[in-house]
């Protein structure tokens, strides 16, 4: 799910590395061996021993936890040490963060900056600026592909169409599944500024110089295709949509649709509680999927009774996801 995304953090590395930690990192093995020779102390001289000011107490799991970062720690102090320039501490604990939740290997659990986690939101809530397309990144082969061009948006104007392959952004950021969100970033900024960008159709190569707009993001469309069937599209699982999506269908049954088709494709999904309240829509009450968590922790989504009566169709294809 695009926003059920895990926004994990190195707190104990930052702690370690923002003067939180007692011992510089050759202090560690040394307290390490130190609580090691004295395991018959009792608690009660655990407690009278003196503890220099200025200095923290912890306990043997918590060292031994905290001696699992001697070597980004020491990898951090030949970095600040050796390198020919000043680096900037917090953006190499961001790229540490980063790269310890890259190695789980799992397309969708990646660590989120404060910046980055704040235009999640501002996506979420439909408004951004921007150029005003949706891509879709394929992590198998890196490839990013247009799954919408949002109506009356510099992108549409341009001639931006949806099935377009994202190739480059400026002269020199080429796009893949991997730095997507950089490319995305480069893309918005202040409106009425530029930016150019190419794309892949077919055997053409197009640069459009595009410029940036205030977007704003309807995730839902509709209409009746026939006298008694409708037509709804969802685009995403994320901001209104759900609400959108009731008063949609609630129209369409108003102007004679006896059945619907639901529109999933390219939709890459988003918030489950969105979902649930789509399928309450058309099931009598019951359970839609229970949560399992690690630590043994259960939710079931359930739905409730009254549906609308009419024949579904949905449409999926291989980009829908998630929710979808």
């Amino acid at each position: 799910m695009k926003k059920l995304m895990l926004a994990v953090s190195l707190m104990l590395t930052v702690c370690l590395l923002s003067g939180c930690a007692v011992l510089p990192m050759s202090g560690l093995t040394a307290l390490y061996q130190a609580a090691n020779t004295t395991e018959t102390e009792t608690a009660a001289e655990a407690t009278a021993t003196e503890v220099p000011e200025g200095s923290v107490v912890i306990t043997k799991e918590e060292l031994a936890r905290y001696q699992q970062f001697d070597e980004l720690l020491s990898i951090l102090d030949t970095v600040q040490q050796e390198y020919y320039q000043d680096v900037d501490t917090t953006a190499l604990l961001e790229g540490a963060a980063a790269g310890m939740l890259s190695a789980v290997d799992d397309p969708y659990t990646f660590y989120y900056t404060p910046e980055a986690y704040s235009e999640m939101w501002e996506d979420d809530n439909g408004e951004y600026a921007g150029i005003g397309i949706q891509i879709s990144g394929n992590y198998s082969t890196g490839v990013c592909t247009v799954s919408r061009v949002f109506q009356g948006t510099p992108a549409e104007a341009a001639g931006v169409h949806k099935g377009d392959i994202l190739y480059r952004v400026g002269e020199d950021l080429y796009v893949t599944a991997t730095t997507l969100d950089d490319a995305v970033n480069v893309m918005r900024g202040t409106p009425g500024t530029t930016v150019d960008v190419t794309f892949l159709r077919g055997e053409e190569q197009l640069t459009f110089t595009i410029e940036r707009a205030k977007v704003n993001i309807n995730w839902v469309e509709s209409g009746m295709l026939t006298e008694d069937v409708g037509y709804i599209i969802l685009y995403e699982f994320s901001g209104d949509c759900s609400e959108k999506f009731v008063e949609a269908a609630n129209v369409l049954v108003e102007q004679g649709a006896k059945g619907l088709i639901i529109d999933l494709r390219d939709d890459p999904g988003g918030w489950v509680s969105d979902a649930v309240t789509v399928c309450d829509l058309f099931l009598d009450a019951g359970v839609v999927c229970t949560a399992r968590y690690k630590g043994g922790y259960e939710y079931t989504y359930r739905t409730t009774d009254g549906k609308l009566d009419v024949e579904l169709v949905v449409l999926v294809n291989e980009n829908s996801a998630s929710s979808s």
